[in-house]
């Protein structure tokens, strides 16, 4: 047993590059609705590149791609309210993505931070990131790694701005979106 976990540290502790698992990889964010809720939603397909360099964080990337035509918040009129042009206009930009620009390790966590590309606009964000697991062995036999990560935007910045007031001045849609990703990967 102790010999199985002193392997799999050292499997995890050299640079590898994997390929996201759609499959059990998600997107998901928040945003309040009239001041009083949280609306929920998720994308379903998330792809991409990872190159974790435990040792030398300086040579880790992540080139990712959701696919917002994807979006599911459970109720259908929304959905389709927020592919078209007063929101995603998932038909002019059917993906969002990022890219790693650097990578830092702050209190056993992971900042990584990137250029995320939403609704035709590129700013930068940081994802605040769990180290991640160390490798196992998949249900397919390949090697996994997986970590999770969040970050909030200001949906403005990105040219997401359709909004009504209400009678009582608050907005409908809130401004701040907090973006959630579960990601698990396969080593190439």
């Amino acid at each position: 047993m102790r010999f199985t976990a002193l392997f799999l540290l050292s499997v995890a502790a050299f640079s590898a590059d994997y390929t996201i698992d759609a499959a059990h990889s998600s997107a998901t964010f928040g945003v309040r609705h009239m001041v009083v809720s949280t609306v929920r939603g998720s994308f379903s397909k998330v792809a991409g590149k990872v190159t974790y360099d435990p040792k030398n964080l300086a040579a880790s990337k992540v080139e990712a791609t959701v696919d917002v035509t994807t979006i599911n918040t459970n109720e259908p009129k929304r959905d389709e309210h927020l592919k078209s042009p007063d929101f995603f206009d998932a038909a002019k930009y059917p993906a969002m993505s990022f890219r790693s620009t650097k990578w830092t390790q702050a209190g056993g966590r992971l900042k990584i931070a990137g250029d995320l590309t939403l609704h035709g606009i590129t700013k930068p964000v940081v994802l605040d990131a769990d180290a991640p697991a160390p490798e196992v062995k998949g249900m397919g036999g390949g090697m996994v790694i997986g970590t999770s990560a969040t970050t909030k935007i200001s949906r403005k910045e990105f040219g997401l701005t359709w909004n009504r007031l209400l009678e009582t001045g608050g907005a409908v849609v809130g401004d701040e979106v907090t973006i959630t990703l579960d990601i698990e990967a396969k080593r190439n």
